[in-house]
Formats: C-alpha cells, structure tokens, sequence
C-alpha cells in the first residue's frame, strides 16, 4: 500500500486503536488470562505491515505492564507474543475461518508453552529439572483453557470486525462508482 501526503496510514491508525483496546482490557477488570493480546498480536502478522506487527503486541504489554507491574520471566510474556505476531505473517494468505480457527488455537499453544518455559526459568516455582517443567506446565493448564478460550474469541472479534470494514469498504466504492456524475 503506498502512502500518499495527506494520506491517512489506515494501518497505523488500527495499530493504534488495537493498542489502546488492548491496554484498557488488559487493565479493567476480567477474567485472568481472558485478554486479547494474543489475537492483537495474531492479527497484527497476519494483516499489518511488518513492522507494526512485530511493534503492536510489544507496544500493548509495555503500555499495559507499566501499570500492571514487571515480574521475572516478563521477557518471555512479551517473546511468547512477538512470536504469535510472526506466525499470523503465516496466515496472510489464509482465509477467514482458517485465520480464527489455526490462528487463534496454535497461536494460544505457542503462547502457553513460551510463557510458561519462563515461568519454570525465572520464577524460582519449579526445580530446573525435566520434572519441575512438565509440573510448570500441568500447573499452567487451567489457565491455557482461559486464554485459548479468549484468543479464540478475541480472534473472532477483530477479524470478523475488519472483514465487516473491509465488505463496508467495497460496497461504498460500488455505490460510487454506480453514482451518476453530477
């Protein structure tokens, strides 16, 4: 998409309405690990620019943990969803149902095994052994169902809403385009 003087970026400007989405459902009240990073972050690779969509999931979680805090393994949280973000550019050419569907559940898995291998790293939890990592990971599995459960939904949301935009989009220009001159 080339950009124009005077242009609006339509990119930057979901970048950004992603990014402030993102950082006030992070921080209002909800349902631990019922976020939509992960899907910002899947949508981000699969329809954005690559630089917005390595830069949208690290800019919500750097916006959001300045008031939710910093912990050990942080860097893991925020790796887990870089990576998410690398594997919608995967997606690019994939449809809808593809995109929610694969997207949404094999983003949440790389998601919980990266973040928790952080957690059994950095956390002082679980003995740096074999066995102190599968009991990382059982320990972990309650919250996977949570935040599969968000990354399917919130997959849903945002793609389903931009595709509306994009149909929304199309049938003006038809309108347009079938308009008399005046």
């Amino acid at each position: 998409m080339e950009i124009r003087k005077g242009a609006v970026n339509w990119q930057l400007v979901a970048a950004l309405l992603l990014i402030i989405a993102g950082t006030a459902l992070r921080l209002l009240p909800h349902i631990p690990n019922f976020a939509p990073v992960g899907a910002i972050a899947l949508f981000g690779g699969a329809v954005l620019g690559w630089r917005l969509a390595v830069w949208l999931p690290l800019a919500l979680m750097i916006s959001s943990d300045l008031f939710i805090g910093f912990y050990p393994g942080i860097a893991f949280t925020w790796a887990g969803f870089l990576l998410v973000a690398l594997f919608g550019m995967l997606l690019r050419r994939m449809g809808l149902a593809g995109r929610i569907v694969i997207g949404g559940a094999a983003s949440g898995v790389l998601f919980f095994v990266v973040s928790n291998f952080g957690v059994w790293l950095t956390s002082g939890m679980y003995a740096h052994t074999f066995d102190g990592l599968v009991q990382c990971y059982a320990m972990a599995l309650p919250f996977f169902r949570v935040s599969l459960i968000a990354d399917l939904f919130y997959s849903a949301v945002i793609f389903g809403l931009y595709e509306l935009v994009l149909y929304a989009v199309r049938v003006r220009q038809v309108v347009r385009a079938a308009a008399p001159l005046k």
